[in-house]
């Protein structure tokens, strides 16, 4: 009988174990520090420790990643100007090892966002102004480009609002429809999605007018689905949407830096933790902060704090799976800060844990 509660023992701690267990990604610029590619750690949820598992050399700027939905595949932006492409690898999510399988040209210059589902690849061409399809073949490897879709607009601010600038494209909850931020033109494209289509994968249902010169940049949706929120990069401004059935209304606009702050903002990204109870928003520039809200039932956001990043220029965050910790990558002092996260409050408080790693620019979780 003590032998079997033995190993009732051991397969209890094996499976709590695995469970604590994540593969943590990091996309980074190869042109503008000390990166050498696409970065793989073992990351422990429950202790926020981190140990290198690989290092996929010789890929060029993969500053935004995506991991398939069966863990067996990752899809890397390669942001270029001209020259910008999208690749795909096989992945080993025991090792951590990428292997690399094609590449294709992105058909935009400075893809600078990337989703996946189980038949497509969709880029978001910051500089190019567009969206780009591909196909997944059998093996995981991309087919030509299936649809470009080239936005044409531009808003008030003359020099960064002179052309169209696809900042971000991601799936509604229900992944009926293709969410698309345009920081160029201050408005929200609302895709149907079509993922069997041949050629029309997206086509044009609403398109929202944003407050201009905000210039939307990404947008995350609540767990369950009903709301959605807005951050605006260049006053770091929030907005709140109620979400149904492919259709977003705006519920609230909130700031994120404080009324008598004159400094330069940028706002960055922006993220709701797996239990729906809070937000998170990310500013950079002279800022560098952190905001934390709490999410009512109603979807609207109440403040609780703000709190520096502890570096500078965070670009992205990311919560982890387990609701613990909050890692938030530094484009300018090489590094990923991990903070403790109180699930009561939704308070943040410095871990002391750090990643070195230049440039980082994504951080995505992968099992």
């Amino acid at each position: 009988m003590k032998k079997y509660f033995f190993i009732l023992l051991a397969v209890f701690f094996t499976f709590q174990a695995q469970a604590q267990s994540y593969n943590l990604l990091i996309g980074t610029y190869t042109n503008k520090g000390n990166s050498e590619g696409i970065y793989v750690y073992n990351y422990n949820s429950l202790t926020a420790e981190t140990n290198l598992k690989s290092i996929t050399k010789n890929v060029v700027n993969p500053s935004y990643l995506a991991v398939s939905s069966n863990k067996k595949f990752v899809y890397s932006v390669n942001e270029d100007g001209k020259n910008s492409a999208v690749s795909a690898f096989s992945f080993n999510s025991q090792s951590g090892d990428l292997s690399f399988l094609n590449k294709k040209s992105s058909e935009g210059a400075d893809p600078c966002f990337i989703s996946v589902d189980d038949r497509n690849v969709i880029l978001a061409n910051y500089s190019g102004g567009s969206i780009s399809i591909f196909g997944r073949n059998a093996d995981g490897s991309l087919t030509d480009a299936k649809q470009i879709i080239q936005h044409t607009g531009k808003s008030i601010d003359e020099k960064r609002q002179a052309s169209a600038h696809v900042h971000q494209v991601q799936f509604t909850p229900d992944h009926k429809y293709l969410i698309c931020n345009d920081l160029g033109e201050d408005l929200i494209y609302i895709y149907n999605y079509n993922s069997a289509s041949p050629d029309k994968i997206l086509t044009i249902k609403t398109v929202i007018k944003t407050n201009a010169g905000t210039g939307p940049r990404h947008l995350t949706f609540s767990p369950n689905g009903k709301f959605a929120y807005l951050a605006h990069e260049f006053n770091g401004s929030i907005t709140s949407f109620s979400y149904a059935n492919g259709n977003m209304k705006k519920i609230q606009e909130i700031a994120t830096a404080p009324k008598d702050f004159t400094g330069k903002i940028d706002g960055a990204d922006i993220h709701v933790s797996p239990d729906g109870k809070f937000l998170y928003e990310t500013n950079r520039g002279d800022a560098n902060t952190i905001s934390v809200f709490s999410i009512l039932p109603s979807g609207i956001l109440k403040f609780v704090e703000r709190v520096s990043t502890l570096g500078k220029g965070p670009r992205n965050f990311a919560i982890d799976p387990s609701g613990n910790h909050v890692l938030v990558a530094h484009q300018y002092t090489n590094n990923v800060v991990i903070f403790d996260r109180n699930k009561i409050t939704g308070t943040l408080k410095d871990s002391g844990k750090r990643i070195s790693v230049g440039v980082p620019v994504c951080l995505i979780f992968s099992k």
